[in-house]
């Protein structure tokens, strides 16, 4: 199964799929409201309007399996999100992405490695996958890499569409 053929929920409810975004270089997160990483939501942002026009979006899977940190329901995220943050990217229902319920997007995204050759469970909040406009994982970067780190812009920028 391609990962444009997965049935997703916009946080609103929605129904969605990767496939809205085909021919787009994507950057796809697990996020959480109350995590010491919560402030990567800044970089997450400038990351969409600084690639937005040629063909990016993140696109954000709140999550609360690590210790509780996204409790919150699906109107408390997004006004979270919009107001302490200023998020546009699309956001998505709450997802597991770990154990027995895990998502059959995060099923297929875990079996990428990083660039140390580790592949499997996602470790934490904010882990990040970079999607190529042919829907292929062309990368894995865990949770503590800043989303504007050079190996995360270098990594979007080799995908971007021409």
């Amino acid at each position: 199964m391609s990962l444009y053929d997965i049935p997703l929920r916009t946080l609103s409810g929605e129904a969605a799929s990767l496939a809205d975004y085909k021919g787009k270089a994507l950057l796809i997160v697990n996020v959480a409201s109350k995590c010491g990483l919560t402030p990567q939501y800044s970089g997450l942002e400038r990351l969409q309007e600084r690639y937005a026009a040629r063909g990016f979006s993140v696109l954000g899977f709140p999550s609360n399996q690590f210790a509780g940190q996204e409790p919150g329901s699906a109107e408390e995220i997004q006004t979270f999100c919009s107001t302490t943050y200023g998020v546009t990217f699309p956001l998505f229902e709450k997802t597991d992405v770990n154990g027995d319920g895990r998502h059959p997007l995060y099923a297929q995204l875990t079996r990428k490695a990083d660039a140390e050759g580790q592949a499997g469970d996602v470790a934490w909040n904010f882990e990040k996958f970079v999607i190529s406009p042919d829907g292929s994982v062309a990368a894995r970067i865990r949770p503590r890499v800043d989303p504007e780190a050079d190996e995360v812009v270098a990594a979007i920028e080799a995908v971007l569409p021409a």
